[in-house]
Formats: structure tokens, C-alpha cells, sequence
């Protein structure tokens, strides 16, 4: 047979689509000969597959190989086809066997001496292959604890091609090769910090508290010291563990990213905390070629915290506004759009002034009062309406210091076990629509038929309405802030203190 055809996938954000590799051999002057819109790295696919099978022991027809990728007009990226062109290629020659070839979706990169190397974004290209209904895949052998993670699927994992192509039926001896396995890397959270390690700020610890029953953001402003950046790092341990359609995205996510997986998939909620000198492609994602996830997608299901905020630059913040209301990322190239999900949980955190001493007390502030105004310019109106729960916060005294011993404080496990009491409230109050937490549900739904509050419960709210000092958009989100405070207190329906909890935790800034 002088035609093969095996499957691989392309990758193009978190979806993946499946793509015929043909291979056909034909008697014209020797070449091989790579079509189907690949890139540049993909192109360079026939020195290394020809390389690879010589070393091997299974070196490639003299005669003429044309290997399509079809469908032609989709993009295809990276070194990860290699190993389907290399099985296609020795199929059409008859050295394996081509409907063995042809049952198996094929995933890797190959090294010159014919080994293969750990490629990302393995789990979501499995996991591809799955819903198109693939039973068996083969991956390089470093990559296969991390295929395995898909549930119903054969994983075949080999070290070479060599070892590929005895799979397959080809008539060869089995060499012992060192198996390239992917980098170690450090970057998994070990432990999660506690929230009993907060003194004081009970106000903001109720807030983080009422921010993870409803996947609400938050914004923290005080003086340095107050401890915003440590209460925001103990957000995501409020956070229920992750759902198996949650975990194996964000698990999914740190694949592409090219981040172990430490041969499980991530069960707990991910914290991304970027410099304040990211760039705009590595908040939201971008590259060339292959188009890899960037801080808000990395960080979906989880928290992205950004310290310092007004030092952010404003093209990055501002290109979080439209993932915060869709909650969804999409990245635009000429011949491709990759989407990526985007249900983060924004916690932004700011000094009151440059210097950061406005309203810390005793200490004196240099900042004159248009440079104040100037600073917190930076976070736009249009972001800062966004944020469901805006909050000041305040150095802890020495008298609160003392009696922090005598103080009981709620440990996050305790927390989280209320957290998860009230997601399970709101999940079951919205059973019957597309929304899962408080913070997704739009507001014409919360002033509907069966969950409008009467006039009595929403007085002050319209009276903040009518006087200009919150927007619509931010009345249906003080709303939705006050159903997650009943739904943490185990109420029915939120009342007028929840209402005005909930006001107070949207216009609680001053520091």
C-alpha cells in the first residue's frame, strides 16, 4: 500500500480538532513534501521525522512522500505531529501496519536519534481525542501518566519511534532507550495559608468570606501593612475543591502552560499573582505561533490577585474588563480565534496614595491631594464598577495585637465548610438556569417574577441609586452580593441588613 492515514490533533486554545495525516508514496524525484497550512516549527517536521526513523532503524522510501494535513485550512503549530507523520510514512511503505496505524490518535515530538520528547498540551489533546471519539492514543512515554488523567481512553506511551513502530507490527528488535522525561517543576502550591493567621479586619475577613460563597471580586484599599496581600492570598482556601469538569480544566490550563501536572489532576482552586510590569499578551495570552494561555485564563476557577494595582498599566487592567463580564478570553490572529476560559475571581489591592500612608494614622502623608486623585485614577471607573466588593482596610493596634490570644478566629477549614454550605444553597436556588454561583446571575433574573426583594428590603439600595452614587450595573451587583450573604447565614431571602451589608461592602472604601 503506498497510502496511510493516521490522526493527531490541533490545538487552538483549550479545544482541540482532529487532523487526518495522510501519507502517500509516489515514483517522482525523491522528496518529502509537507502541506496543510503548517507552521514553521511543523514544517521543519521532515528533517526531523527522516532523521529520527534513520536512527531508528526504520529509515524512510527514497521515493517521493507527500504528507497532508487535512483539513487543509486550519492552522496547524509545533513539533507534536511528528511522530503521527513518522507512523503514517512507514505505514504507506508497508514497514507497520496501516489499519493499526489508522485506529490510533498520535501525539509527540521527535529527537534526532529517534526518541520522544514530553510535548505540551497533552491533556487537552487527549482529552480532544475523547470527545471525538478516539479509544486509543499513543504519547511519548514522559507524557503518559499525564494522558492517563482522561478517563476512557487506552493510553500507549513509548519512549522512541522504534518503539512505535513495533507497537504498530513492524518486524524489529526492541532497544532499551533513556526516556526523555518533562522538567520538574516547582511551581504547584504545597500548602494553602490559613485565615486564622489574620488579626483583626473583621470586616475583611467577612468580605473574603462573602467573595468565595459567590465568586465575587474584591478590592482591598488601605495603607501598607494593613495585610491585603495576605488576606488575599488565603482567598483560594476558602474556595471549594474543584468539580471534575472544573479540574480537569484548570489542569487542562497548566498543560498548556507547559507546567507539571505532578501526575494528578488539580483539585484545588488556582492563585495567579502577576508583576505589576506584565505585559497585556501575558495577562490574557497570546505568542506567536502556538497562542499559549496567559494569567486570567491560567487563573480560571481560582483567584488572580493583583498587588500593587494602580501600578499596573492601563492597557493590561482595562483588558480584563470584558473576561470579567463574558468570562471568557478570546485571542483573534488573521487565520484563527483561540478561546480560553476566564471565571476568575479578581482581587485587586492599592495603597490610598503614592506614598501609602493617607489614613494610616499617626503618620503623615506627603502626597498632595491631585496626586491621590491621579493614583487611584488609574483603576478605571469602568473596572472599578465591575469589582462587586470594594473595601478599606486598616492597620491592626497594638490593643488588637494583645488580645489576638483571647480572640477565637475562624480557621479556613471551618470557613470553607460554610463557603461550600452556601454554594450548595445558591446551586440549588438556580438548579433550573445556566448559573452556578451568585455572581453569574444577571440582573434583570434577581429583579424578576419570584426572587425581586420588596421595597421595604432594597429602601436604602434605591435611595443610593436615585442619588447617583452607585450605577445599575452596580445595583444588581450589590444584589447579588446580598443573596450570598443570606445564602452564608443560611436565610431564605436576603433581608434589608443583608441589603445593607451588602451597600456597605460595595462603598466601604474609605480607608
Amino acid at each position: 500500500m503506498s497510502l496511510a492515514r493516521t490522526h493527531a490533533v490541533a490545538l487552538l486554545g483549550l479545544s482541540g480538532a482532529m487532523v487526518e495525516v495522510e501519507a502517500d508514496i509516489s515514483a517522482q524525484l525523491p522528496a518529502m513534501v509537507l502541506i496543510g497550512l503548517p507552521d514553521a516549527a511543523l514544517s521543519q517536521a521532515t528533517q526531523r521525522v527522516r532523521a529520527a526513523a534513520t536512527n531508528s532503524g526504520c529509515p524512510l522510501t527514497s521515493h517521493r512522500l507527500t504528507v497532508a494535513l487535512s483539513p487543509a485550512a486550519l492552522p496547524k503549530h509545533g513539533a507534536g505531529f511528528d511522530l503521527a507523520i513518522a507512523v503514517a510514512c512507514l505505514a504507506a511503505d508497508g514497514v507497520v501496519s496501516a489499519e493499526s496505524v489508522g485506529s490510533v490518535v498520535h501525539f509527540g515530538e521527535l529527537a534526532l536519534d529517534g526518541r520522544l520528547r514530553p510535548t505540551p498540551g497533552i491533556l487537552p489533546g487527549v482529552a480532544a481525542a475523547a470527545r471525538f471519539g478516539h479509544q486509543t492514543v499513543m504519547v511519548p512515554e514522559g507524557n503518559a501518566e499525564e494522558a492517563a488523567l482522561v478517563p476512557g481512553v487506552r493510553v500507549v506511551g513509548v519512549a522512541s519511534l522504534r518503539d512505535a513502530a513495533i507497537w504498530h507490527g513492524a518486524a524489529l528488535t526492541a532497544r532499551p532507550v533513556e526516556t526523555i522525561r518533562p522538567p520538574d517543576d516547582p511551581a504547584l502550591p504545597v500548602t494553602e495559608l490559613d485565615l486564622a493567621d489574620v488579626i483583626g479586619n473583621d470586616d475583611a475577613i467577612l468580605a473574603l468570606q462573602v467573595a468565595a460563597a459567590g465568586g465575587h471580586h474584591v478590592f482591598l484599599l488601605g495603607p501598607p501593612g494593613a495585610g491585603k496581600t495576605m488576606l488575599a492570598a488565603r482567598l483560594p482556601g476558602l474556595l471549594p475543591d474543584l468539580g471534575p469538569a472544573a479540574s480537569l480544566e484548570v489542569s487542562s490550563l497548566r498543560s498548556l502552560s507547559e507546567r507539571g501536572l505532578g501526575g494528578a489532576l488539580i483539585t484545588r482552586p488556582p492563585l495567579e499573582a502577576p508583576h505589576h510590569t506584565i505585559t497585556a499578551a501575558a495577562m490574557v495570552g497570546g505568542g506567536a505561533g502556538h497562542i499559549r494561555p496567559g494569567a486570567a485564563a491560567r487563573a480560571s476557577n481560582g483567584v488572580l490577585f493583583l498587588d500593587e494595582a494602580p501600578e499596573f498599566a492601563s492597557p493590561v487592567l482595562d483588558a480584563l474588563r470584558q473576561p470579567l463580564e463574558s468570562g471568557t478570553i478570546s485571542i483573534h490572529r488573521a487565520n484563527a480565534i483561540a478561546h480560553f476560559p476566564a471565571r476568575f475571581q479578581l482581587v485587586l489591592a492599592a495603597n490610598p496614595c503614592p506614598c501609602g500612608q493617607y489614613g494610616a494614622g499617626d503618620l503623615e502623608c506627603a502626597c498632595p491631594p491631585n496626586a491621590r486623585r491621579r493614583y487611584l485614577a488609574r483603576l478605571s471607573g469602568p473596572l472599578l464598577d465591575r469589582i462587586d466588593i470594594q473595601l478599606g482596610v486598616k492597620r491592626i493596634t497594638a490593643v488588637q495585637l494583645r488580645l489576638a490570644t483571647d480572640t477565637v478566629r475562624i480557621p479556613s477549614a471551618a470557613a470553607r465548610a460554610r463557603v461550600a454550605d452556601a454554594r450548595g444553597a445558591a446551586a440549588d436556588r438556580l438548579r433550573d438556569t445556566p448559573w452556578q454561583v451568585n455572581s453569574e446571575v444577571p440582573g434583570p433574573w434577581l429583579r424578576g417574577p419570584g426572587t425581586r426583594l420588596d421595597l421595604r428590603t432594597t429602601a436604602g439600595l434605591d435611595r443610593a441609586l436615585e442619588r447617583g452614587g452607585i450605577t445599575m450595573r452596580g445595583y444588581d451587583r450589590v444584589l447579588r452580593v446580598a443573596w450570598s450573604i443570606a445564602d452564608l447565614e443560611g436565610a431564605a431571602r436576603p433581608g434589608s441588613e443583608h441589603v445593607g451589608l451588602a451597600l456597605y461592602l460595595r462603598k466601604g472604601m474609605t480607608p
